[in-house]
């Protein structure tokens, strides 16, 4: 399941659960104003700004990628907002 956060959308996902997020350079080389993916257990969201609310680790395993073909993404077990693109204080 791929959600895509409309531009007023905000969504948290709470703290307890893994969450990985990575940047897929596929969408950045097309240019695509959404290139963040955010997995959860409960899928995976396409967006433009993530926060995390706590400890996060960035993680390198090129031998081991995700299902997605990523093989570096920040993983955490804090909260996490996803942002909409027209924040007050985004700048892109």
């Amino acid at each position: 399941m791929l959600g895509c956060l409309t531009q007023k959308t905000t969504m948290t996902f709470r703290a307890g659960i893994i969450k990985r997020i990575h940047v897929n350079q596929f969408d950045i080389r097309r240019g695509e104003p959404t290139p963040l993916r955010v997995k959860v257990s409960s899928g995976n969201y396409v967006c433009h700004s993530v926060e995390i609310h706590g400890p996060s680790t960035v993680v390198y395993r090129p031998e081991k990628p995700l299902s997605c073909g990523a093989k570096c993404w920040v993983e955490t077990t804090a909260e996490v907002e996803v942002l909409p693109m027209n924040r007050e204080n985004d700048t892109g």
